[in-house]
């Protein structure tokens, strides 16, 4: 019998629109699902919220991040971590968004991933070019969406993420499904929920 509690990791670059999909497939999955809940975990959400606060760690961080440059492994894995082990049941649907961001921090996810038991881990990489994800995020305007902002966000991708990426795709624990993220979100969506069966 089929584990019913779904694992989905979602991947892509800044601009891929993968934040629009997690709330389709979330909205899905309680429809499909209602008894079971949902631990949505969002690195940059949990970022956020850690930078609020004021202990000598917490503005070490706020520095990284107002020079534009990458949080430490450390620090981002202690975070999802942290979440995992507070609000995990063993009941529920598992999202992940923003992690991992390197391959240190794939290879620690994967073992979360098996200390929980989760079964048929499903990595979505909502995949779209460079050059479509600048076009996005300079037209969405935001104040941290400068080209030269952009080019960084979009040279890390490719030079940290993508060896995560290729970590994940390349174990055969996960089900790796690789959408076509330069459509319409509901093309998008539709294309997600035939490859996950949603």
């Amino acid at each position: 019998m089929e584990n019913k509690q779904k694992t989905y990791i979602f991947i892509g670059r800044s601009g891929c629109g993968k934040g629009t999909q997690i709330d389709l497939v979330s909205k899905k999955l309680k429809e499909v699902t209602p008894e079971i809940g949902i631990n949505y975990i969002s690195t940059g959400q949990d970022l956020r919220k850690f930078w609020e606060g004021d202990s000598y760690t917490h503005k070490l961080s706020k520095e990284i991040v107002e020079k534009g440059d990458l949080q430490p492994e450390f620090l981002v894995t202690y975070l999802w971590g942290k979440d995992l082990v507070e609000d995990m049941n063993g009941n529920e649907h598992l999202i992940l968004d923003g992690t991992p961001r390197r391959l240190n921090e794939a290879e620690v996810l994967d073992s979360a991933v098996r200390f929980y038991r989760r079964e048929n881990p499903t990595v979505i990489y909502v995949n779209v070019s460079r050059e479509w994800a600048k076009d996005k995020l300079l037209k969405r305007g935001r104040h941290d969406d400068t080209d030269e902002g952009i080019d960084e966000r979009l040279d890390w991708f490719d030079r940290d993420v993508v060896p995560a990426i290729d970590y994940l795709k390349n174990n055969p624990t996960y089900n790796f499904v690789d959408i076509n993220g330069e459509q319409t979100i509901e093309e998008v969506f539709a294309e997600i929920e035939e490859k996950i069966q949603l």
